[in-house]
């Protein structure tokens, strides 16, 4: 490989510099600093991809083509959330709302309540109430894009899907209505697009389906499981991939080891991925982009202290990741890029108000992060930095 140091570079004639042809590769330890320019400044007549930096709104753009024009690099504000997220105000309380980081909602659950709280993963400390869901529903599955979560719940007979901003605090609303009335637990899953919920009851039921999260279009058919699953199969996902853990059926009280996964750009029927460690449901997950973690739950009735992890991209068994230090029965989960945080649940055994945490690039037994705000179990998590976005 060649190199050619240099402050400097200039055309024989004109102002514009040199074209680099092939691949180049800028290995300065220092930084590189893109064109600039005011809105008014934007060049009509470039490349596809050309990239610039914008003065007037201050990011980074990229021409998308003639059809599409300039196009700002989004900036993740929403994914970096700090302090009380009414005025911005970071707080010096031994809750976990201050700092910057990746938010994590915990909705309702047993003995029935409809309190939302929300933590900031990458802190410690104790849950803060956002707000209350329309129904005090126990179980159910929540997903999440970057800016919004959602919540298809059970026990009323309700095709309900709730939606909260993350940016704010406050109540949820009717966002869209799924394919049908759900009286079991489906698992909830999502990338930057679609939001998924898999199985669920009446009955066992081997749906899977979604919405366009941007769009309040009601939820349409996605494909169906493997196995049909009336209560709490878990999922996680990459950007790309779907992989739905465990679970049970009623009546028949059957509970399940499998790993199904579908790839979420598409449409189709669930094929399968692996087994978990243990047959189980209720094992709460949660990942980054690259692994998926399913920690607890219960099996047949008894409550598990297991964590589980999978290599999303694969397909095989699921790996002993360590313990949770609470036996936990059915709870919720949460991830950022970095980090797996359960709520432990509820019966068997009573419910907690404990929250714990993994750190998912390593293995090993679980930490106390602090505590929800009311004592409860069954509140699916989900977040606005996980492995699908």
């Amino acid at each position: 490989m060649s190199e050619i140091n240099s402050s400097n570079f200039k055309k024989e004639h004109g102002d514009l510099a040199p074209d680099l042809v092939g691949v180049t590769e800028l290995t300065s330890p220092y930084f590189f600093v893109p064109p600039s320019g005011n809105t008014a400044e934007r060049p009509e007549n470039c490349e596809p991809g050309t990239l610039r930096f914008n003065t007037d709104i201050g990011s980074l753009e990229v021409f998308r083509g003639k059809t599409i024009g300039w196009e700002q690099i989004q900036r993740r504000e929403s994914q970096y959330l700090g302090g009380d997220p009414a005025n911005s105000v970071i707080t010096t309380s031994t809750n976990s709302n201050r700092g910057t980081g990746t938010r994590g909602v915990f909705w309702r659950g047993h003995p029935n309540t409809d309190v939302i709280d929300f933590i900031t993963i990458e802190t410690q400390g104790n849950a803060t109430d956002f707000g209350n869901a329309l129904s005090s529903n126990r179980q159910g599955g929540a997903c999440a894009s970057r800016t919004r979560s959602f919540c298809l719940g059970r026990d009323s007979a309700s095709d309900t899907i709730e939606k909260i901003e993350f940016a704010s605090t406050g109540n949820s609303v009717d966002f869209c209505n799924a394919t049908q009335s759900m009286n079991g637990s489906p698992a909830g899953f999502a990338n930057a697009t679609r939001g998924l919920w898999a199985g669920g009851g009446p009955g066992a039921i081997d749906v899977i389906q979604y919405i366009t999260m941007s769009s309040t279009a009601n939820a349409v058919d996605f494909g169906n499981l493997t196995q049909a699953r009336t209560n709490d199969p878990n999922a996680v996902a990459s950007s790309t991939r779907g992989c739905i853990g465990g679970g049970s059926n009623e009546p028949s009280s059957a509970v399940y080891n499998i790993i199904d996964f579908i790839t979420i750009a598409t449409t189709g029927n669930a094929q399968d991925f692996g087994d978990l460690t243990q047959t189980r449901d209720s094992a709460a997950a949660g990942s980054n982009s690259i692994r998926g973690i399913f920690g607890g739950g219960r099996y047949p009735t008894s409550a598990q202290n297991y964590i589980d992890f999978i290599t999303i991209a694969t397909t095989g068994n699921a790996i002993d990741f360590g313990d949770l230090t609470t036996t936990a029965g059915i709870g919720g989960a949460c991830a950022s890029r970095t980090r797996y945080v359960r709520a432990i649940g509820g019966a068997p055994g009573g419910s907690t108000n404990t929250i714990e945490f993994v750190e998912i690039a390593t293995t090993g037994n679980a930490k106390d992060f602090g505590d929800l705000s009311v004592v409860r179990g069954q509140c699916p998590g989900a977040s606005n930095g996980h492995g699908g976005l």
